[in-house]
């Protein structure tokens, strides 16, 4: 995990950013997720999951949406973020709220981080931030 503690209005800041960057990586999985089903086609079903050389040699065309998506998560990670899942749209910070080292968790499509959860716990268990925003550790 990331030593940077971040504050809500660090995070907010982001989310302009973080949903500019979430937006093309939502249209380049959805183009890398019909090629997989494409090239699983090709090849058969039964081999099991398939790789992305696999993929790239069965689908050359889509290696241009690789390499951005690739680029595009080390974007996201730049700013802090950790990563969640394209699915939900999901990137937690590293914060300290109550004491406690927890994630702010944002979701694509939220204005404002309002969510939080412990570093263990995941989206399922985030909670609602109080009025006290978390502040950073010196």
């Amino acid at each position: 995990m990331s030593e940077r503690l971040f504050t809500v209005d660090e995070v907010n800041a982001l989310i302009p950013k973080l949903e500019h960057l979430m937006t093309r990586m939502q249209r380049r999985g959805a183009e890398l997720r019909r090629a997989i089903g494409e090239a699983i086609q090709l090849r058969g079903s039964g081999e099991g999951p398939i790789s992305v050389s696999e993929l790239l040699r069965l689908r050359p065309e889509v290696e241009p949406a690789a390499r951005e998506m690739e680029e595009l998560l080390r974007e996201v990670e730049a700013t802090g973020g950790q990563f969640k899942g394209l699915d939900l749209g999901l990137v937690d910070f590293p914060a300290e709220v109550d004491g406690e080292i927890v994630l702010l968790c944002w979701q694509f499509g939220e204005e404002e981080v309002d969510y939080y959860h412990s570093v263990e716990e995941g989206f399922a268990r985030r909670k609602p931030l109080t009025s006290r925003q978390p502040r950073l550790l010196q």
